[in-house]
């Protein structure tokens, strides 16, 4: 039933918001500091007081048993003598009486005249061994005729100092102790719920201060974000790691350990990145705080593409996060996109280009032309039965062969002739490059050529493609009837952004070929045309490419 009890008092503890629950429990905290050193302090100076006030009874009781005239009135059992001389006594001394007794404990004199000549026992329940027979000063608390009082004895001796003769006994009643406590104790008690205002106070501050550091949540939201957090790591496919100011990690998920290669029990929780990846560029944005996205990076035999950001309190870099995955995921979904551009294009193209033609018929059909009709169609199936036969017989792959196919119905939709040289021949390509890769590369000269084309040619122009992969390279030449490309532009058009014509969003396209280029260590030249324009040639080498290889670009004049 406890345990049941405790539960339900904790459960609604925990209902509170954190602001009360911290102001109740360092309030409750400072008042059990405060009232148990409050009770502390009561009980030590009540003790020290008693102590202090006892020793100072003995040493007055001492003091008295020296007096020779003290020792003389006992020895001749003067009550007359002593009787006045310990009421002056007592008075002196501030003490509540100051009583003297013969060597068997009768009394000499008292502040009750009445009570002389009886035995100090009577009303102590003392019959003063201590003092009368081992000749020894004492103090107790007894609670006599005069009231309850701390009591300081001891022996009168005899002139000669060889006998006890009598005893005195003096006492501070303990009511004036009790006045005393109270004074203190009502100070403790002003004191002790001072602090403790004070302390719920500054609880209330620090809660203020600690729930706009967490931005107002509460421990069971920042939990369940927490729980949240971890479960949005494990789902992302990528590989995340976060460091600190120090460089040491401070998040990872499954993914990274995965990623990087390491043993599954692995935990890189406060390891130096420097440890785990020995050449990482996090410390570049630890340093300048400048982003970097989609970075190419070697880790072994692994190509990784990564994105990393600062992570920033204020203006102050705190950390670093960076995602990252193989490149070849990225390859792969890129290879997809590119194929589906290209089946898209491919499509559009020839759907266009078949509509205007089935079009052009009908209406020639409408007017009575069989004829022509009849001869237009036999041109158009002329035409693509020798595109058709050339493809299959040069270009056996299906991927550039769609490419080609979708790239001369684009021409003929935008109203220009792409020819295939019929000397083409493009049937030995490598496993190792990439078909996307390729049709990407040749996709966006051939776009570039038919764009400079039409620009300076208009409609009726001809750009022309040749194939080759005789000998140690694959070799594509492309050549455009365009105004040509001004000499000071040739080494700077593959950059991004450079462009020889002058409306907004060129100069995309080259530097894509360039990158892709680049990636299989290709070469590329340009040179003045026979027509007048430019001719693109690629040279694609057939051997497996190293790391250390770079895109050569040559420019003739």
């Amino acid at each position: 039933m406890s345990r049941i009890l405790r539960a339900f008092k904790f459960k609604k503890l925990r209902e509170l918001k954190l602001k009360t629950r911290m102001t109740l429990v360092l309030g409750v905290m400072a008042l059990i500091q405060t009232g148990g050193l409050g009770v502390f302090a009561l009980n030590y100076l009540d003790n020290a007081l008693e102590d202090q006030m006892a020793a100072r009874a003995l040493e007055v009781a001492k003091t008295i048993a020296i007096v020779p005239e003290v020792v003389e009135a006992v020895a001749n059992r003067n009550s007359e003598v002593l009787q006045p001389l310990s009421l002056l006594l007592a008075d002196a001394s501030h003490a509540r009486f100051v009583v003297i007794g013969d060597k068997v404990g009768v009394r000499l004199s008292h502040p009750n005249v009445e009570r002389l000549g009886k035995p100090m026992h009577d009303d102590e329940g003392d019959h003063n061994e201590i003092a009368l027979l081992e000749g020894k000063s004492y103090t107790q608390v007894a609670v006599g005729s005069l009231g309850p009082s701390i009591r300081g004895k001891a022996p009168i001796f005899s002139v000669d100092g060889e006998s006890v003769i009598g005893i005195v006994s003096v006492g501070f009643a303990l009511t004036s102790l009790e006045t005393i406590l109270i004074s203190y104790r009502t100070t403790l008690i002003v004191v002790i719920l001072g602090a403790f205002v004070l302390s719920v106070l500054i609880a209330i501050w620090f809660a203020n201060h600690f729930k706009k550091a967490i931005f107002g949540l509460e421990p069971e939201q920042i939990g369940s974000l927490f729980e949240e957090r971890n479960a949005t790591l494990e789902s992302v496919r990528e590989g995340i790691i976060a460091i600190n100011a120090d460089g040491e990690v401070t998040t990872f998920n499954r993914a990274a350990v995965n990623t990087l290669n390491l043993p599954d029990k692995a935990s890189l929780m406060g390891q130096p990145i420097n440890k785990i990846l020995p050449d990482s560029q996090l410390f570049e944005v630890l340093e300048d705080g400048q982003p970097q996205f989609d970075r190419e990076f070697w880790l072994g035999d692994l190509c990784l593409i990564a994105n990393r950001l600062p992570v920033k309190e204020g203006e102050k870099i705190i950390g670093v996060v960076s995602s990252f995955r193989p490149k070849n995921e990225l390859d792969m979904v890129s290879r997809k996109l590119t194929r589906i551009k290209q089946y898209a294009d491919s499509l559009r193209s020839q759907t266009h280009e078949y509509s205007n033609k089935l079009h052009t018929i009908a209406g020639l059909i409408q007017i009575g032309a069989t004829k022509d009709a009849l001869a237009l169609i036999g041109q158009e199936t002329e035409n693509h039965q020798a595109l058709m036969h050339l493809l299959v017989e040069a270009v056996p792959d299906p991927i550039l062969a769609g490419c080609l196919l979708g790239k001369f119905n684009r021409a003929r939709e935008l109203g220009l002739m792409l020819t295939i040289d019929s000397e083409s021949h493009m049937t030995d390509i490598p496993d190792h490059i990439a078909r996307e890769q390729l049709v990407s590369i040749l996709g966006n000269l051939l776009d570039n050529a038919f764009e400079a084309t039409l620009e300076h040619s208009g409609r009726g122009g001809e750009v022309t493609l040749t194939m080759t992969d005789f000998g140690n390279d694959l070799i594509f030449e492309i050549e455009d009837q365009g105004a040509g490309i001004p000499t000071e532009l040739q080494e700077r058009i593959f950059t991004r952004g450079v462009s020889s014509k002058n409306e907004p969003g060129h100069g995309i396209g080259l530097h894509l070929v360039h990158t892709l280029l680049q990636r299989i260590s290709a070469t590329v030249t340009i040179e003045p045309a026979d027509t007048g324009g430019s001719r693109f040639t690629v040279y694609i080498p057939k051997i497996t490419p190293s790391k250390e290889n770079k895109t050569m670009i040559g420019v003739v004049s």
